[in-house]
């Protein structure tokens, strides 16, 4: 019941299953190579199939599943290339947000930016690493309004997708966290300061600090990896 019950809460049942997948794949609770049935999900929530292929075609569209004709569904393994892609792409892309918001920068959204830190010292002192993992998108989701370049995000956010699964692992550690948190201050403070060239600086910075955790899972967990 109360499955159902979001299901008529939320858009629609399409949106509910892919957020319900997209949290435990983005979440690395369920690990590259894992079979998820099409029919078991359908079940679970009462509903047809057609939602579940919808959700299915979403999340593969954003490389997160691998949809095989007559096989198994699959959480879909690591692709260094698609990862180089997509980190290539959400840096060119989060650089012109950066370069625009700190030429627009007016200070209105200054309590909403500093609460967010706010909350991300709670969760880091909680050692709440999935609650990290969110607030750290909703600091840099309202960057592209303050850079009049709303519609940048869904860019962002859908090659976001592809590392989002070792950002989790980068928090794991009390110095990933750390470093996080104080590159989101430091962006702040030249946003405030409308220092374009220093943010840019620092968004390269902040979005290379997965380079080492991509190269140790490749070589600690070769199996996650499209040979």
């Amino acid at each position: 019941m109360q499955k159902m019950f979001e299901i008529q809460e939320r858009k629609t049942s399409a949106d509910v299953v892919f957020d319900d997948q997209y949290e435990p794949i983005g979440s690395l609770n369920l690990l590259p190579g894992t079979k998820i049935s099409e029919t078991e999900i359908a079940t679970r929530f009462a509903i047809s199939r057609q939602p579940v292929r919808d959700s299915f075609s979403r999340l593969s569209n954003l490389s997160l599943l691998l949809i095989r004709p007559q096989k198994a569904t699959v959480v879909k393994e690591f692709s260094l290339d698609g990862i180089a892609t997509a980190r290539f792409v959400r840096l060119s892309v989060e650089l012109e947000v950066m370069r625009k918001a700190a030429t627009l920068w007016d200070g209105s959204l200054l309590a909403e930016f500093e609460e967010n830190l706010r909350i991300q010292e709670s969760a880091h002192a909680a050692k709440d690493i999935d609650k990290l993992h969110e607030i750290d998108y909703e600091f840099h989701k309202p960057l592209c309004h303050v850079g009049n370049s709303d519609f940048a995000f869904d860019t962002i956010s859908q090659n976001k997708a592809q590392v989002d699964r070792f950002c989790v692992l980068s928090l794991t550690s009390a110095r990933g966290i750390r470093q996080l948190i104080d590159d989101h201050k430091l962006i702040l403070s030249q946003l405030s300061q409308n220092d374009a060239d220093g943010v840019c600086d620092t968004l390269r910075l902040h979005l290379s600090r997965l380079d080492d955790t991509i190269t140790a899972i490749h070589k600690s967990h070769a199996s996650y990896f499209e040979n």
